[in-house]
């Protein structure tokens, strides 16, 4: 097993954590229960989490990488452009070249690189008609990852995140098992034994009338989607302010 002595985190708010909740009304996420593992028995080992909530891939490639290159950790973790797939217009073999550009800017500085595809959206009633654009670019950051040598952890192919019961109410974010689930797949790509796995089946679902359905359908359009698609269309994001959780590179 190959043993880290610190690990960078970088992204949006999947990797920020949310919304599995956390102490003092923070958020916990993948990330963090990948390093508590890997810090287990490891007194040395650091960890620094720069992902913001909100943001794009160029933010992201701006903000953060430059940052993680200068801390110069064993493991990093980069997981982009997310965000930048659900908005009109992106241009999915343009933001693989930058995405390239940033994998080997990372990797120039000896650090193992992780990076992730995204959940298939087939069961998701808007983005699956933004499904292909979605492949698109999950099989350039495949080729990506090959071709500087980085792990690729396939959420594409993780069964139990095609579940609602893994999401949070805005269906947008993990909620506390979906967060185990990808936190057990990260460690299983890195070979570091842990008492989870990834591999989930839930128990069958109840059968739900079509009228409540209808009527969640409706409410998340409005208290969720709508929003969303306002803040966007204003310039704003839900990062905007914020500052990342852990940006120093410490012992855990």
């Amino acid at each position: 097993m190959t043993r880290y002595s610190s690990f960078v985190a970088l992204g949006d708010s999947f990797t920020e954590g949310l919304n599995d909740p956390g102490p003092g009304g923070s958020f916990r996420g993948w990330a963090d229960r990948v390093a508590e593992r890997l810090a287990a028995g490891n007194p040395s080992f650091r960890y620094a989490n720069l992902a913001v909530r909100g943001k794009l891939l160029d933010q992201i490639i701006a903000d953060q990488v430059p940052l993680a290159v200068k801390m110069a950790p064993d493991l990093v973790s980069f997981c982009a452009g997310g965000n930048d797939l659900l908005r009109p217009g992106s241009d999915p073999d343009a933001m693989a070249k930058k995405f390239a550009s940033a994998v080997r800017e990372l990797r120039s500085t000896g650090a193992e690189v992780l990076v992730f595809t995204g959940v298939d959206p087939r069961d998701t009633p808007l983005m699956r008609r933004m499904r292909g654009k979605f492949a698109v670019f999950y099989l350039h950051v495949r080729s990506i990852a090959d071709l500087y040598g980085c792990r690729v952890v396939d959420q594409w192919s993780m069964q139990g995140l095609r579940d609602w019961r893994a999401w949070s109410e805005d269906r947008l974010h993990m909620n506390e098992e979906g967060h185990r689930l990808v936190a057990a797949r990260v460690l299983d790509v890195l070979g570091v034994p842990c008492d989870d796995t990834w591999r989930k089946t839930w128990p069958p679902r109840e059968s739900v009338d079509p009228r409540v359905r209808r009527r969640e359908d409706a409410q998340w359009l409005r208290e969720h989607l709508m929003p969303w698609i306002t803040r966007r269309l204003r310039g704003r994001s839900s990062g905007d302010g914020l500052t990342p959780k852990r940006p120093d590179l410490l012992p855990w």
